[in-house]
């Protein structure tokens, strides 16, 4: 069955290899991210896929730009059944260097973004009462992580908001759950590595107990489960694609 699916942070890695998973799967897919140009191109890899693909330009820090782009999804593709927020971005900090302007725009992005894009998207799931949401939270929210305590407080927040709206939500068919990564290699994680934030992910790959990091299709193919039938009877839950970094 064919389904409008919205992937925020689509332009590359997590997003893009959950865009990828959902076109596999047969659904119309709408990609949301900063970089257009990114989606775009991804979309003209996708255009013989048989399913409708969009690239939409969304900064899910600015609630205008997130109610423009579901108002272009809308229009273009119909109402949106499935959400997955990927969009997200990392900083390393000391905690006494971490200025209010950083503490503000990670939160902004990571946790207010999360919930402006799920708040954007619900009346199409409530009014069908239907609808499949999982947020892209972190490890490092579940462990701490150095230098990052702004980055795991927004994340601890996605996490927190996954399990309310899945309360407030289960009455009406919509399920929310949360994926919490650990080490994946993305283009984000290659450019912190590059940027000397931590050791590298060939370097710590070996130490996941599986023996490697994980991909961006790891974390799609959980969201393609959650978000179709045979994960119907799920909400609340924190499903670790992990390789067992954190058990």
């Amino acid at each position: 069955m064919s389904r409008v699916s919205v992937v925020t942070g689509a332009a590359s890695g997590i997003g893009l290899g959950v865009v990828k998973g959902f076109v596999a799967d047969g659904y119309d897919v709408a990609l949301l991210d900063r970089d257009l140009a990114g989606c775009e191109r991804a979309v003209a890899e996708l255009k013989d896929s048989g399913v409708r693909v969009l690239a939409v330009h969304c900064d899910v820090a600015d609630r205008a730009s997130v109610t423009a782009a579901f108002e272009k999804v809308r229009a273009e593709l119909g109402p949106v059944e499935i959400l997955v927020t990927s969009a997200g971005i990392e900083s390393f900090d000391p905690i006494l260097e971490i200025t209010p302007e950083k503490w503000d725009n990670i939160i902004a992005v990571n946790l207010t973004g999360t919930f402006s894009c799920i708040q954007a998207a619900l009346p199409d799931m409530l009014a069908a009462s239907w609808g499949r949401i999982v947020t892209i939270s972190s490890q490092s929210a579940q462990s701490g992580a150095p230098n990052m305590a702004h980055y795991s407080a927004s994340k601890g927040g996605v996490i927190s908001l996954t399990k309310s709206l899945a309360v407030d939500l289960a009455r009406s068919n919509i399920t929310v759950n949360t994926i919490p990564p650990s080490l994946v290699d993305t283009p984000m994680a290659r450019a912190a590595e590059a940027a000397g934030d931590f050791p590298g992910v060939d370097l710590i790959g070996p130490m996941v107990p599986l023996g490697r990091a994980g991909t961006p299709a790891d974390i799609a193919a959980a969201c393609s489960f959650l978000c179709g039938e045979g994960g119907s009877y799920i909400t609340g839950q924190l499903i670790g694609v992990n390789g067992g970094m954190y058990l």
